[in-house]
């Protein structure tokens, strides 16, 4: 298991109360965004596509920590753009930390090895490497020759170090199975990380590249084929083990996307992390007044191929805790990779979608710099 026993304790306990109070609807992981602002153009991301007026714009400490208080989850995930990129990551990984919550700061690593000094191992904290397969694949991912090995670089350092790390990549449809094992196959037995964070590429709507994303049932067959290739020794993931059955398509869940909201620099962002439709001014708004009965597969078009462990993961750790004998059988024995599927959810009834990201935005930089925006270079490069 690639998650330490004291956050599993935590994040359990945090749960169980939750029904205790009666409480449905609460979160697990913090999607804190603190820029859009990135050092790499990958064709997959959809995040940093965006004039200069909101590439430049970055949340406030205070506010950083404010929505970590106001959100209350037991994880903090900092994704981006790129997290390192901000000048006060340290001041708002160690509020956070303070806090007790456990931090997952998503990077690319290329500035990692360089700041490591600025940040201190604890169990709180965990680098959460980008990595989407070996040198080629990565490379070819993010459209930059040597990233990959500046990556494991810095891995290493940080290992070296005492600090917790995992990678998180990302799976598209040109991945091969043999690929994909031999890639995890390496992280286990050579980068001595911590797990790895696996999930289905999306086609969310501001992704540049649409043609690389996985159906479900593309992404059911190539899971189940990876994982008739693990070996004798497992991989270990940091996600449970429902929510990886849940990929080889022997469950049948629907999303609960309120589990990882997302707060960023335009305010809460409503539905979740990969759909922006719009943007509530606190957590308590966001959860009351967003009509969560309109959205995931089954109910709206844009979410039915979605698979991806921001909604699903959550839904994934609350049947752990209400079903542990279910997760234990695959954690004993791996998911089950032959045998019929859990029976799809119909899509009969899904309202159709609504492209409406582009024009929200274009509203909300004309009011940032009070004029339409021109659209300027997606990209940041620091030196190393």
């Amino acid at each position: 298991m690639g998650i330490p026993l004291i956050q599993q304790l935590r994040v359990g306990a945090y749960i169980v109360g939750k029904r205790l109070r009666g409480v449905d609807k609460y979160p697990l992981v913090l999607m804190l965004e603190p820029l859009f602002r990135c050092n790499l153009a990958c064709a997959g991301c959809g995040k940093i596509d965006y004039e200069d007026a909101i590439l430049n714009k970055r949340m406030s400490v205070a506010e950083c920590l404010e929505a970590v208080d106001e959100c209350g989850a037991p994880v903090v995930s900092i994704p981006g753009g790129e997290p390192l990129l901000h000048k006060d990551i340290a001041a708002i990984v160690a509020g956070i930390t303070a806090r007790k919550k456990f931090v997952y700061l998503c990077t690319n690593a290329l500035l990692l090895e360089k700041k490591l000094s600025l940040f201190k191992p604890s169990k709180y904290l965990t680098f959460s490497v980008h990595l989407d397969g070996l040198e080629q694949e990565h490379d070819r991912a993010v459209n930059q020759p040597g990233t990959f090995l500046r990556a494991v670089a810095a891995i290493r350092a940080a290992r070296t170090q005492g600090f917790r790390v995992n990678i998180n990549c990302t799976l598209f449809n040109d991945m091969q199975p043999d690929r994909v094992a031999a890639f995890f196959d390496f992280c286990m037995n050579d980068l001595d990380i911590e797990g790895i964070t696996v999930s289905p590429g999306y086609a969310y709507e501001r992704a540049p590249n649409q043609t690389h994303f996985l159906n479900r049932s593309r992404t059911k067959e190539l899971f189940r084929s990876l994982f008739q290739r693990q070996g004798r020794k497992r991989w270990r993931f940091s996600q449970s083990s429902l929510f990886m059955d849940f990929l080889c398509g022997n469950q049948q869940y629907r999303c609960t996307p309120w589990g990882n909201p997302t707060r960023n620099i335009f305010g809460w962002q409503r539905p979740c992390y990969l759909l922006g439709e719009g943007y509530a001014p606190t957590f308590a708004a966001l959860m009351a007044e967003t009509d969560w009965d309109r959205y995931g597969t089954g109910n709206y078009e844009k979410c039915a191929d979605c698979m991806v462990h921001c909604g699903y993961e959550a839904t994934a750790v609350n049947d752990t805790v209400a079903r542990p004998w279910r997760a234990l059988r695959v954690f004993l024995h791996g998911p089950r990779t032959a045998g019929p599927l859990a029976p799809e959810i119909p899509l009969d009834n899904q309202r159709s979608a609504e492209f409406v990201f582009d024009k929200l935005v274009r509203n909300l930089a004309a009011g940032a710099v009070g004029g339409e925006p021109e659209r300027r270079s997606r990209v940041e490069r620091e030196p190393a």
